[in-house]
Formats: C-alpha cells, structure tokens, sequence
C-alpha cells in the first residue's frame, strides 16, 4: 500500500506532492495515528529527490500538528483531526439545462468533501488551454469536459495524469483516463432501433448535425442504423433555409433548429407526428410539454453526475459507460 504519489510530469511542487499525498493517506484512513511515515531516505530513493524536498515536506506537515518527529527513528502521524480539503478543477463546456442537472449531482454526490471551481471553454480551443494552463499544479483532481475539440487530448496531458477524469465525451487519444461518458454511436443506433416500427412509415430521416460542438458519434450510429435498416436518409448542417420534406423524420440535436423546425411547421401547417416526425436529443422539461410532448434520446444527466462524484471521492480509475434511452412522446 503506497503511502507517498509523486508526479513528475505534475506542475504542483514535489515537497507539496509529499504533503498532499500524506493527508489524502490520513483522510482515506490509509495512515492512523501513531503509524510511521515512510522514511526520509526511502522517499528520496524512490523518486529520485533530494533529502532536503522529503524533509521540507515533513517539516510541514510538523508546523500544521500533523505528524511529529523521534529522534533517529522517523516521523509517525500525530492528528487525524484536520482538515483536508480536496481541491477539484472542473471544466465544462458550457452550462445548459442538462448540464445543470449533471453538476447539481456531482455537488451533491461530493458533499461538501471538497472545495469544487467550475469553469466553462464554450468550444473555444484557446479558451481550453488557457484554464488548463492556469489550473496546472494547484488542484487535486482536474474534470475535463473536452468534447470534440480539435487537440485537446495533448493539452490535457499536459496535467498531471493519475488525477485527470473525462467527462461525457471521450475519444481513443483519451483512452487512458478514466471517464464517465456517453457511447453516441450506440446510443443514438439503439433508440432508433427501439424506434424503428414508428419510422417504417416514414420516407427518410434527417439528421440535423452541425458539427461545430455535436458529438462525431451522432453521425457515425445515424448512418450505421440507415445502412443496416436500407433507410433514406440526409445528413445536414443547417436549417436556416430548409424547407420541412412531408413525411420525413427530423433528428435533433441543437435546440436551436428544434424551434426552427417547429416554426416552419405551423407556416406549413404541418401536423407533428403525421405530416413529419422529430426526434429530438438530450430531454429537458420543456420538452414533455412543447407540441404535446417532443420525443427525445437522453442519457442519465443526473446519473452521470452521481457516479462522477463517487467515482473522485474514492479515486477510482475505471470507465463508465453512462445509460441513455429513448423517450417516446407524441411528435413521433
């Protein structure tokens, strides 16, 4: 059972490390009181540090009534009663009604057992590294929301690894951490699978993807599903100047085009669930009620959240893969 983590390529100072790595050790009841810290020689060994950076470590936690010291016999845990405070980087992408539900879990999962900095890139690249950049070193767990953006496996691994978790979206580059995430590809292929019945009547479906911040998956299990099925189908990047095709299904991902597609329809007069279907993706209140009821594919936000927060707490390093469903409404 290692009492003692340091990171190499981690921006935090190694005396700190040391220091961090005794309190999480004392907090997760690996050390109690009166147990022998690791020696000043046996730290200095394994990681190749200076006797003076093991000592400056040790020497801190004496000042702040941690640990003490015996005379030619090392330093022992003194207190158990302190407080240790966890400190976690969060980075979202941006807050949403879904997203709020994710993080109002996650608070609650974590309870108040560590101070938790939410930040927000908004899809911008150079915002992402900047957050980065300036978090480096003075967190204990860093929670990335990376989307599709284009690098962001490399600036991530600028952080210290053993501490990073992915968040709702991952990809291969980022195969390495553990993650609570969403499968889009099979996600969206598996509710159109349950949905399949009710789109037999239809003549084609139409996936309205602009690519800017939409997971790549929606395309990819879209059009495995219209292959597998011999479905018509399109792929589209707007909606701006589309006129609503009668009998077609209009998959949704951008709430954005979701009221645009329903304004057309009534200049159309076109009736929801008969002339033309939607699915629409990620549910939200308003959506039980918006045209009697709009059909949604959904993950678990709430669930995400709850398994993210108990997953840091007890710094496990697995992936999961987080459920979502289709939820039948009357616009299909």
């Amino acid at each position: 059972m290692k009492i003692i983590q340091v990171d190499n390529q981690s921006g935090l100072p190694k005396y700190k490390q040391i220091v961090q790595s005794v309190e999480l050790a004392i907090a997760e009841k690996r050390l109690l009181k009166g147990d022998r810290l690791p020696s000043v020689n046996k730290v200095s060994l394994e990681f190749s540090l200076s006797r003076d950076t093991v000592l400056l470590a040790y020497d801190e936690l004496k000042k702040r009534g941690i640990v003490f010291a015996i005379l030619g016999k090392g330093y022992y845990v003194k207190s158990v009663e302190f407080s240790y405070e966890q400190r976690f980087f969060v980075l979202f992408d941006e807050l949403n009604a879904f997203k709020e539900d994710l993080y109002m879990s996650f608070l609650e999962a974590v309870n108040d057992k560590a101070q938790i900095d939410i930040f927000f890139h908004h899809f911008n690249v150079s915002m992402f590294k900047k957050l980065i950049n300036e978090s480096n070193g003075n967190y204990s767990k860093y929670i990335i929301m990376p989307t599709n953006l284009s690098g962001a496996a490399e600036i991530i691994k600028t952080l210290p690894h053993n501490d990073v978790y992915i968040l709702d979206q991952t990809n291969l580059e980022l195969a390495d951490y553990p993650s609570v995430h969403q499968n889009f590809v099979k996600d969206i292929f598996n509710a159109l699978e349950e949905a399949r019945p009710r789109l037999m009547i239809y003549s084609q479906l139409i996936l309205i993807f602009p690519g800017f911040k939409e997971p790549l998956g929606m395309v990819e299990g879209f059009t495995q599903f219209c292959h597998r099925y011999a479905f018509s189908h399109q792929v589209i990047t707007d909606f701006d100047y589309q006129k609503i095709e009668q009998g077609s299904v209009y998959i949704i991902p951008n709430d954005r085009h979701l009221v645009q597609v329903i304004e057309q329809s009534k200049t159309l007069q076109f009736q929801l669930g008969q002339d033309f279907g939607i699915i629409s993706y990620n549910d939200t209140p308003l959506k039980k009620v918006v045209e009697n009821g709009i059909t949604t594919i959904s993950t678990d936000f709430k669930l995400m959240g709850k398994q993210l927060g108990e997953m840091v707490l007890k710094n496990q390093k697995i992936k999961i893969e987080n459920p979502s469903r289709l939820i039948w409404r009357k616009s299909l």
